[in-house]
């Protein structure tokens, strides 16, 4: 028996601002969407060329608020093969939460409070 990964949900409060996050920062576009007839939800899958995996975004019609993210000890990784220039992009935007010069690594945050992790390739 095999598995393979193929999406992870966000739930978000602002579909379009999060959208353009995902574009501008790490290069996601639309890839599909589905919508309920009864407007009650909007899902929308963001994903490159780079890997069939997914990222769906998921908005409630219904929600109130923002979502209770814990401690943010949880995170998705994203491989770059230019650490300096993602870096610098992410500098602009201002959405550099947590750096680890010593493991080379650094994180961004996302309009929801979702925490990314931005590594070199290997």
């Amino acid at each position: 028996m095999k598995f393979k990964m193929v999406h992870e949900n966000y739930n978000v409060v602002d579909l379009d601002k999060s959208m353009e996050f995902y574009s501008k920062a790490l290069g996601l576009k639309e890839s599909r969407r589905k919508e309920a007839k009864d407007g009650s939800y909007i899902i929308v899958y963001m994903s490159n060329e780079e890997a069939d995996f997914e990222l769906e975004l998921t908005w409630l019609k219904e929600w109130e608020g923002n979502y209770n993210l814990g401690d943010c000890e949880f995170h998705l990784a994203f491989e770059t093969d230019d650490m300096e220039a993602a870096h610098k992009l992410h500098e602009e935007m201002e959405c550099i939460c947590f750096e680890n010069k010593e493991m080379g690594i650094y994180f961004i945050e996302d309009p929801d409070g979702y925490w990314l992790e931005i590594v070199p390739a290997k």
